[in-house]
């Protein structure tokens, strides 16, 4: 479902077209401090596979390193949200999920997961507008109408219960 994290986790940077000597921890796209680009490529790759195997709770703990060292890498912040959703911290989910739909407003699956996600913590009108988005942008997705029309029930269902 994820992709490998978007940009490059091992071009070299660059400066004035001539390689440049990395010092311990720096990173190699910004030359800032951090997780070395392969370590945080091994976390997705390990919680990718914490998530298949179905554990996701330890997925969650490698994902939200990875998650703190590449914010803006999709991939990650994707199968972070994931595995959140599958330990029931849907919140979270729901937050990781909006940053995604902020990004690429055309996502669908940020929109779905986005509005289950909301769903499951609750926020039902919400979880309707991000779910019909997802159904518009892919309609010939069972699930996403499906998960529509269940939300769509609770909240008839809500307004018609005093």
């Amino acid at each position: 479902m994820s992709e490998v994290p978007s940009g490059s986790w091992d071009s070299p940077h660059h400066e004035n077209g001539a390689h440049r000597e990395r010092g311990p921890g720096e990173n190699a796209r910004n030359g800032a401090v951090g997780p070395d680009p392969a370590l945080v490529h091994t976390w997705y790759t390990t919680g990718m596979e914490l998530l298949g195997r179905g554990s996701a709770a330890a997925a969650a703990q490698v994902l939200q390193r990875a998650a703190n060292a590449e914010p803006a890498s999709r991939s990650v912040r994707e199968a972070l949200a994931r595995a959140q959703f599958d330990t029931g911290q849907y919140a979270a989910a729901a937050d990781n999920f909006r940053v995604i739909v902020e990004a690429s407003p055309t996502d669908d699956y940020a929109h779905f997961g986005l509005g289950l996600s909301l769903a499951r913590a609750g926020e039902h009108e919400a979880a309707a507008e991000y779910l019909a988005l997802a159904v518009a942008m892919r309609p010939d997705r069972e699930h996403y109408t499906d998960a529509l029309r269940q939300v769509r029930a609770t909240l008839k269902f809500r307004r018609q219960t005093p």
